[in-house]
């Protein structure tokens, strides 16, 4: 049986392998970062969506941000991983003074920058129930939950003082 394929059709997924490997640019920075530190003035924003297969994030997080979260990798963060066998990225971040580990699957993030070079990339993510029908996901580790308070997290944490 024949196919008909119209002019610039393509029955390869480009543009899906392009993305991956824009990605992997992401993941590389961050494993860099987990084994070396950050460089001079370097530091991240890594957004996700917290609706992901796979995101283990704690409940007053999962909250306040029900579908997408941006952090800051700069001065304080601890325990950087990134495993790639298990395709995610862990980090502690305290939120409001109360310290968090977060779990985060390299395909939840939807963008990944690094202000200090002006780099960016944003990535296309499925629907969480997509995402969940695409491949079996192992359930993220149960995260103590901690009383959700209200809590403000200013930038200026995150910012290098100068004299």
């Amino acid at each position: 049986m024949n196919e008909t394929i119209t002019p610039g059709e393509s029955l390869l997924p480009y543009s899906d392998w392009a993305e991956e490997a824009l990605r992997a640019v992401a993941v590389e920075a961050l494993d860099h970062a987990a084994r070396s530190g950050l460089p001079g003035e370097h530091h991240f924003y890594v957004t996700f969506r917290t609706d992901y297969p796979g995101v283990a994030i704690p409940g007053h997080l999962k909250a306040r941000y029900p579908q997408e979260m941006t952090i800051v990798l700069q001065h304080k963060f601890w325990d950087l991983k990134v495993d790639r066998g298990a395709g995610t990225v862990s980090v502690g971040l305290s939120f409001g003074g109360v310290p968090a580990t977060l779990v985060v699957p390299f395909k939840a993030m939807t963008a990944f920058a690094d202000p200090h070079v002006r780099f960016g990339l944003r990535f296309s993510t499925p629907e969480p129930a997509a995402a969940a029908a695409l491949a079996p996901v192992a359930e993220a580790a149960a995260m103590p939950e901690e009383a959700p308070q209200p809590q403000v997290v200013s930038l200026d944490a995150f910012r290098r003082k100068r004299d």
